[in-house]
C-alpha cells in the first residue's frame, strides 16, 4: 500500500525488451537504499525491484502493465514519481493508494493561475470509477484533490512544491498520465452494481 505522497523522481537510465516484458533501470536518490524483492511505485504502478547497480534500480513491467499504464511511453532520460510501501507506523499524508492503475488519461491543458497550477484531464468514464468533486484521485501515483469532475474529465490544483518535486513540472498537454481511483469509491459502485441494481 502506498500513499500518493512521492519520495523522489527517478531518471530513466536504460529500457531493456525481453519477449514481451520490459526492464526499466532508473537512477534516483533512494536508489542505493532499495532492496531486491522490494515494492516500488512507479508512477504510481507497483512493481518489484529485480536488480541493484551504483545508485540505480531495476525493475520488470509485464505486457499487462504496459497495456493499463503509461510506462510504455517511457523513454530513456525520462523522469518518474517514486514511492516506497507505506511503513505501518508512518502517517497517512495522502490517501490509500495501491499502486494498481485503472486507467489513462491525456492531459488536455494547463493553466498557470497566481503560482499555482491547474491541469485538465479526459479518460474514458466507466460505472466503477467513481469521481467526486474535492475527493481523492492519484494521478502518476501523487495524491491529489478532484475538481470540477464531469462525466469524463476532471482538473486537479498543484502547489508550487509539488509541481517542483513531482512530474508534474514536466507534463504537458497530450501526454498520457496514469489514474488510480479511490478505493472506497470502487467498493461503493461494485456494491451498488451488485446489489442496489438489482431493484
Amino acid at each position: 500500500m502506498f500513499t500518493g505522497i512521492i519520495e523522489a523522481m527517478g531518471n530513466v537510465r536504460q529500457i531493456r525488451k525481453e519477449g514481451s516484458n520490459v526492464h526499466f533501470t532508473l537512477a534516483s536518490p533512494i536508489s542505493g537504499e532499495l532492496k531486491i524483492d522490494q515494492s516500488l511505485a512507479h508512477n504510481g504502478v507497483c512493481l518489484t525491484v529485480v536488480a541493484l547497480g551504483e545508485g540505480t534500480h531495476t525493475v520488470t513491467a509485464i505486457e499487462e502493465t504496459l497495456i493499463r499504464s503509461n510506462l510504455g511511453d517511457l523513454q530513456v532520460g525520462d523522469s518518474v514519481n517514486l514511492e516506497r510501501s507505506m511503513r505501518s507506523d508512518g502517517r497517512l499524508d495522502g490517501h490509500i493508494v495501491q499502486g494498481h492503475v485503472d486507467a489513462t488519461a491525456r492531459c488536455t491543458g494547463v493553466e498557470t493561475i497566481e503560482g499555482s497550477w491547474y491541469y485538465h484531464f479526459q479518460y474514458a468514464p466507466s460505472p466503477e470509477h467513481l469521481l467526486v468533486d474535492k475527493g481523492s484521485i492519484a494521478i502518476n501515483g501523487v495524491s491529489l484533490t478532484v475538481v470540477n469532475p464531469a462525466e469524463d474529465r476532471f482538473s486537479v490544483a498543484i502547489i508550487p512544491y509539488t509541481f517542483d518535486h513531482t512530474t508534474f513540472g514536466n507534463l504537458k498537454e497530450g501526454m498520457r498520465v496514469n489514474l488510480e481511483f479511490d478505493v472506497l469509491g470502487k467498493y461503493i459502485a461494485k456494491y451498488a452494481a451488485l446489489y442496489l441494481g438489482k431493484g
